[in-house]
């Protein structure tokens, strides 16, 4: 173990210890975790004051003291679990969740040491799946298991995460001391009903532990040309881009989360993965983070995004339901994921997370913000594992080709005819974690699946309003830069009139006026009447009479 470049790059980030290539809790860790899997009764432990201090003892012998948590931690816990919470609330929590969570601490190092020794069995396609910090520019899949995801969420939970360091690598928050901490500085409903989700994740867990698994990604556009790779294009590709432009099917209610059909997601992220969902956030990234708990693990080994990443999830199970948004958010109860399994074990939820620039202004209508912000797109749509079914389309000096070879199979095994939507614990001697990979194993060798990706048919991309709202970006602008991004991954309907190289030239045209100030109309209504003018013969459209 001691000689695993994986495990040694998480290593300073975790609360473990390792020695003689074994992972363990230090001997005083041990023994209050196991009064606390004993119950309230041998622990003590039955408020949330009391649990703030057990938690506290927990950091000393870690040796975490002197790294500071949010002053108003303590008073967090203690309004949720002793005020805010209903007294049956409080007693099942104390009596039935915290001890099970104990246990699953206990467990901690050995579903890790297991998930290091299966990832090794495992091996997909080559590729290492074990927990690591994927760092910028790196890019990588680390699979995790549901019961150890529980277990990092529990050491989340009390604040167990080193952080002295994190700062340095450029990782987002971890442990949840701000997220309680908020509740108490500056009260408001939809902190308390963040908690909520939060604690009902870990009642379902420990109901019922999922045996599934999820996938985290760090996709990368080289900045240079790289063999099997698709390099960051320039925005020659984008002018001379011939590839018809796909379907796209706008819809004006529901929620990407609630659509019927399997689908990206899009997660309108910020560069640092989750965003405020550990602050005091909370809009369309932060409650994705708070319904599918299971995404926080991310923040522990993903450093932030750089222009030309993102961040691909795939298999987080959703747990709870809610309305509203920002201040009107709230938990209204369990939600039952129904979503099929892939052959990796994992529910056919994938979710892109990709960040749109922030605060831009009037900067965002020159061509190196639309160019970043298509790439960035682009950069979460694209499949770089299926580099060799692209680059017929992407000639050496990163353009797309003039012709489009009509023998070409999407890339990504998906029959897209619309493909943008846009919107507004176990008994026996084998351990969960070591029964769920084994038949991971078993369904990879006897279906044969080569691919950490989807391949099923009629995958769309989900998305809607990304980087508009706080982030402050164009609306139209942004629904055309998606739709660019979209048509570009795979080839499509070949009837259509206009191509994406059509498209990204009139978006340049007009976000050079719109910059210069020469317009002041939003874009569809200044490209519309150009389709019945003296643009439609380079449109290749028909005029009107």
């Amino acid at each position: 173990m001691e000689s695993r470049e994986d495990l040694n790059s998480i290593l300073p980030y975790l609360p473990l210890v390792m020695r003689s290539s074994t992972l363990f809790w230090p001997s005083q860790v041990v023994e209050a975790l196991k009064a606390m899997a004993r119950g309230p009764l041998h622990s003590r432990v039955d408020s949330g004051e009391l649990l703030f201090l057990a938690i506290s003892d927990l950091r000393h012998s870690l040796s975490l003291s002197n790294h500071h948590f949010a002053p108003s931690f303590p008073q967090g816990y203690a309004l949720f679990f002793d005020e805010l919470m209903s007294r049956e609330e409080s007693t099942k929590w104390f009596e039935e969740v915290v001890p099970a969570l104990a246990d699953l601490l206990l467990r901690f190092p050995s579903l890790l040491q297991t998930h290091y020794q299966t990832a090794d069995i495992a091996h997909i396609n080559g590729v290492n799946t074990g927990l690591r910090l994927l760092r910028s520019q790196e890019p990588g899949i680390v699979f995790l298991s549901q019961e150890l995801i529980g277990a990092l969420l529990g050491c989340s939970l009390f604040c167990l995460f080193p952080v002295t360091d994190r700062g340095v690598e450029h990782l987002p928050t971890i442990n949840f001391d701000h997220l309680f901490a908020s509740l108490y500085d500056n009260y408001n409903e939809k902190q308390e009903n963040k908690i909520r989700c939060i604690i009902h994740y870990f009642e379902r867990i420990f109901s019922h532990m999922p045996i599934g698994f999820v996938s985290f990604e760090r996709k990368v556009l080289p900045l240079e040309h790289l063999p099997q790779c698709i390099p960051y294009p320039k925005a020659e590709f984008w002018s001379n881009s011939v590839i018809p432009l796909c379907c796209f099917e706008v819809q004006n209610s529901g929620l990407i989360e609630d659509q019927s059909s399997e689908a990206l997601e899009v997660d309108f992220a910020n560069k640092f993965i989750g965003g405020g969902a550990l602050h005091r956030g909370c809009v369309q990234e932060e409650i994705r983070f708070m319904i599918n708990p299971e995404l926080i693990a991310s923040m522990l080994f993903l450093p932030s995004m750089a222009d030309n990443e993102a961040i691909e999830i795939i298999g987080a199970e959703r747990f709870s339901s809610y309305t509203g948004y920002a201040s009107s958010f709230h938990f209204t109860g369990d939600y039952v994921d129904k979503k099929d399994v892939d052959c990796f074990g994992r529910r056919k939820t994938r979710i892109i997370a990709i960040d749109a620039l922030c605060s831009p202004r009037m900067r965002q209508y020159k061509q190196e913000c639309l160019l970043r912000e298509t790439n960035k797109a682009f950069c979460g749509f694209f499949a770089q594992s299926k580099y060799q079914q692209y680059k017929r389309l992407f000639p050496e000096n990163g353009c797309s080709g003039a012709q489009l070879d009509q023998n070409i199979e999407d890339p990504i095994g998906r029959s897209r005819s619309n493909l943008l939507s846009h919107e507004n614990a176990s008994t026996s001697d084998e351990t969960t974690e070591e029964k769920s990979v084994n038949q991971v194993i078993r369904n990879f060798e006897e279906t044969g699946c080569e691919s950490l990706g989807h391949e099923d048919n009629n995958v769309g991309i989900v998305t809607g309003n990304w980087g508009c709202g706080a982030f402050g970006g164009d609306p139209e602008l942004k629904t055309i830069i998606q739709w660019l991004a979209a048509s570009q991954v795979t080839r499509w309907i070949l009837s259509q009139k206009w191509t994406v190289g059509d498209l990204w030239n009139m978006l340049v045209e007009y976000s050079y006026q719109k910059y210069k100030g020469k317009t002041d109309v939003g874009f569809f209504t200044w490209l519309l009447p150009s389709l019945f003018g003296h643009d439609a013969q380079m449109l290749d459209l028909p005029n009107t009479p």
